[in-house]
């Protein structure tokens, strides 16, 4: 019985540091998308809207 609850133990535990994690990578991703400035994300989304506005579509090929 001792050994069953420390498995539920660790696996606890295992799970909280997996939460914990994630949050840190959530964070630093938002961290990196916050640097930019207004005028970078407006260029980069028309550097994208011309790079989609050349490819046809995809069903357009079949």
């Amino acid at each position: 019985m001792r050994q069953r609850m420390q498995w539920w133990k660790l696996l606890g535990l295992a799970g909280v540091v997996g939460v914990a994690a994630t949050g840190v990578v959530v964070a630093r991703a938002e961290r990196r998308r916050r640097a930019y400035t207004p005028e970078e994300i407006r260029a980069r989304l028309r550097d994208r809207h011309a790079e989609a506005a050349t490819t046809p579509p995809a069903d357009a090929e079949s």
